[in-house]
């Protein structure tokens, strides 16, 4: 695996299209997301990764400022930017309860996940899956994204459930505006 690592060393998804960039996501950088485990640009702890890569897949804790007034909807969107492949690997995407302040550990699993919070399809399967980067590859970034949103991502007429969603799908379907957003990356090389 580490030969395969560093001859894709120079292919990368790159920030282009990260959630934080899709033009229906725009605006203003209000919220100050942190986690008591990593501080931005910082390693990701052992436990917040996949089971390959030695960790417990475990999310991490996550806070946050008060969202804006008017909050309908929390979107939470980890991505891997440096996943070799054409686009970021989202590798967890959920809808939080605007009244929920924080996140414990693991509170973004699939089978069990926090109070106020509902967890959606993401590039591997459904809930948090930790990182795993191709041994050799180097540091991978993972970005986790934070929306406020004024109205609920599902619940419109006529539309699919979000649930059912992949993720390439939903992210650029959203109409909701967002009234605020803040954003936490976190590192991880094997």
């Amino acid at each position: 695996m580490t030969l395969l690592g560093r001859l894709l060393k120079n292919r990368r998804a790159g920030d282009t299209h990260l959630a934080w960039n899709l033009p229906n996501l725009r605006g203003p950088e209000s919220l100050t997301l942190t986690s008591r485990q990593f501080g931005d640009g910082e390693v990701m702890p052992l436990e917040t990764c996949a089971k390959p890569a030695g960790g417990d897949d475990r999310s991490p804790h996550l806070a946050w400022t008060t969202p804006p007034p008017g909050t309908a909807q929390l979107l939470l969107a980890v991505e891997d930017v440096d996943v070799p492949i054409g686009k970021p690997a989202v590798h967890c995407l959920a809808l939080i309860d605007p009244a929920t302040g924080h996140l414990e550990p693991g509170a973004l699993t699939a089978k069990q996940p926090g109070p106020g919070v509902r967890v959606l399809r993401s590039t591997i399967g459904r809930g948090y899956h930790g990182p795993a980067p191709v041994k050799g590859h180097g540091p991978h970034r993972y970005v986790f994204q934070l929306f406020a949103l004024a109205t609920p991502v599902d619940g419109a007429p006529g539309t699919p459930p979000v649930d059912r969603l992949r993720p390439r799908a939903l992210l650029p379907a959203v109409t909701a505006p967002v009234l605020g957003r803040g954003r936490l990356t976190g590192v991880f090389e094997r």
